[in-house]
């Protein structure tokens, strides 16, 4: 027998729920085991997405200048969000060697993996707009309007270059 209760896991500081057994052992912290759900549960809100949007495509490292998206997110999301991206292993978190003070954010091999997603929900979000959409906006799907398949490869390819050697010391410039 499966219960449903809210969650008391100590992993999550938001509220979600998970699966128990009438034994009482745990079979998930997420609302169910669908590999659907698991991606909603993290990437659920447009903050996240837009905040792995501006890692990937327009180079932003530090939060200020994730703060300064267009979208104008607020800083007690943005350090939420930072904060559970991070503890997902989507991005990491740095010191500058420049600038003890300030963090540089990079994404992980797994943050670099959403190259395909971001990318499609691009096209797609091109394809069907009932909006004007922002001519710079081949920045983000440029290469994959021509094949999708070359534009995932060459972003993958920038991104582990751009993100991996931040991580090995070099390149820590704003």
């Amino acid at each position: 027998m499966i219960f449903l209760t809210a969650c008391k896991c100590k992993q999550r500081k938001y509220k979600v729920n998970y699966f128990i057994f009438a034994s009482g052992s745990i079979f998930n912290c997420m609302r169910s085991d669908c590999p659907l759900n698991y991606g909603i549960e993290i990437f659920g809100d447009k903050w996240t997405l837009l905040i792995i949007r501006d890692l990937m495509f327009f180079e932003k490292r530090y939060f200020n200048e994730l703060l300064s998206s267009a979208e104008g997110i607020a800083t007690n999301l943005l350090a939420d969000r930072l904060a559970m991206l991070e503890k997902e292993k989507i991005i990491r978190k740095e010191k500058d060697s420049q600038h003890k003070q300030k963090i540089i954010y990079s994404l992980t091999p797994k943050g670099i993996d959403l190259v395909p997603i971001i990318l499609s929900i691009g096209l797609w979000s091109e394809k069907h707009a009932t909006i004007k959409l922002n001519p710079n906006r081949d920045i983000i799907i440029g290469e994959a309007k021509k094949s999708l398949s070359k534009g995932i490869e060459k972003m993958t390819r920038k991104l582990t270059t751009e993100h991996t050697k931040r991580k090995q010391g070099q390149g820590n410039e704003e």
